[in-house]
């Protein structure tokens, strides 16, 4: 009998270790804008890691800093030396939850993210404003929001601090894809 009741058991867990399904994109794709009188700066980065569990709604999201590209090689290198360090900073994540996930259809639906951003080694409490559709085979996001460099201690030269936004555009796109 305690054979039976280890098996039913093991199959138990097995059974809901499976029924927490997970979406994953390693492809995501992070942009950010900030407008300057002397020259808009943007990046791109296509090589996100972004990871949905289907049952709880939660999120997270890693981004290698020097994986964002720039229209100039000198902009590029001044963003990972004189800026993110990344070096010493290499990844930027976030770890949160979608809010009425299970809300979520196969049309684009509004949705709430909230989590903790890490940034230059900073981490900030946000609130996203995201669309999002999901069908059998695949989540999809978009959406954008604001940060300000001066809350994740991302020093900005004194030569340049009045010429920049302080406050970046942030852009994402994401397809998850199941993963087990």
């Amino acid at each position: 009998m305690k054979i039976i009741y280890t098996l039913f058991l093991f199959l138990f867990v097995a059974y809901f270790a499976n029924g927490q399904e997970r979406f994953l994109t390693k492809t995501g794709t992070i942009s950010f804008f900030s407008k300057s009188p002397l020259e808009n700066i943007e990046a791109e980065n296509s090589q996100v890691l972004s990871i949905v569990d289907a049952g709880s709604g939660q999120m997270a999201i890693a981004i290698l800093m020097q994986s964002f590209l720039f229209e100039k090689a000198l902009m590029q290198e001044h963003f990972n030396e004189n800026y993110v360090e990344s070096d010493i900073y290499p990844k930027a994540t976030f770890k949160g939850n979608i809010i009425d996930f299970d809300k979520i259809k196969a049309t684009e639906t509004p949705v709430k993210i909230i989590g903790e951003i890490t940034i230059h080694g900073e981490s900030q409490k946000i609130t996203i404003e995201a669309i999002a559709k999901k069908t059998q085979v695949a989540i999809f996001m978009t959406g954008d929001f604001y940060i300000n460099l001066a809350d994740f201690a991302v020093d900005i030269p004194s030569i340049v601090r009045n010429k920049i936004a302080q406050k970046i555009k942030v852009s994402f796109r994401f397809n998850h894809k199941p993963y087990k």
